[in-house]
């Protein structure tokens, strides 16, 4: 997602390189966690050198690696925010999402979080769920194993400090997976999830039209859409889009008879009663 990085602690070029965060540690998965993420390690080690390509069309990845692209219940749609959490944008998404009662995943940034974390816990408040985008807005791929993995605990332990609950997923920057963000994940009990949906809504020409036709075009049950609810690493006001595009997306998923939820509703067996 080209555009200036205000959301890494200064702006820079995309994707230039800036200092690693310092060091951090964190503790083990439990064997719970640990058994889910491993569930995409062998696709998400394919997914280190065939990275770009699959993060550019989802339908594919959603072919090859369901697990990893956010393949859930048939009945339920996954809505997920990257970016934020931005007192600019955020609040305007929460406010739309409130009026439809409806619930989504924000993978925050750490630098943005630090900065509102009143805004952090308000999502939680609001019955959202908050989950890891890393610290720095990098390609996996470019960065060494050690720094990834203090980029990770640092943004895992920022958003359990914040929220109060230990974030369970992570997605990487620009949906691209290295074999050491994977080994970083699983060691703090993060499942990697991708997408099977984008509006591409941080692209300068991007419009409500355009990121709804977007997003409909791979829009099923069992998918996971990804929108922006800032613009730090996108085209300025790009967010705009997205929020312009919600009720609408929104309504398409009711039509359809689908739930919208946050993702950890996603992979959960609907209830049943007796």
């Amino acid at each position: 997602m080209p555009g200036l990085h205000r959301c890494g602690g200064r702006p820079t070029a995309t994707p230039a390189a800036v200092s690693d965060p310092p060091r951090a540690s964190g503790p083990r998965a439990s064997g719970s966690q640990a058994a889910a993420v491993a569930l995409t390690a062998a696709a998400a080690v394919a997914v280190a050198h065939a990275g770009p390509a699959l993060a550019s069309w989802p339908a594919l990845r959603a072919r090859l690696l369901p697990g990893l692209a956010g393949i859930g219940r048939a009945d339920h749609v996954a809505l997920t925010f990257d970016d934020g959490p931005d007192p600019a944008s955020t609040p305007h998404f929460l406010e739309a999402l409130a009026a439809t009662g409806t619930r989504a995943t924000f993978f925050v940034l750490g630098p943005m979080l630090a900065r509102a974390p009143g805004l952090g816990r308000e999502l939680v408040a609001a019955g959202h769920e908050v989950a890891v985008h890393g610290w720095e807005h990098r390609y996996t791929t470019f960065r060494t194993p050690w720094a990834l993995a203090d980029d990770l605990a640092r943004s895992r332990d920022l958003v359990t400090d914040v929220t109060g609950r230990s974030p369970l997923f992570f997605r990487p920057p620009y949906g691209v997976l290295s074999a050491g963000a994977l080994t970083a994940a699983r060691r703090l009990g993060l499942r990697p999830v991708l997408w099977t949906a984008w509006g591409r809504d941080w692209t300068r020409r991007a419009t409500p039209a355009t990121v709804l036709a977007t997003v409909r075009r791979d829009l099923a049950g069992g998918g996971t859409v990804l929108l922006h609810d800032c613009d730090c690493t996108s085209a300025p006001l790009s967010w705009r889009s997205a929020l312009g595009a919600l009720p609408a997306l929104l309504d398409d998923c009711a039509a359809r008879g689908l739930r919208v939820g946050p993702l950890a509703e996603h992979f959960t067996p609907p209830a049943t009663t007796r």
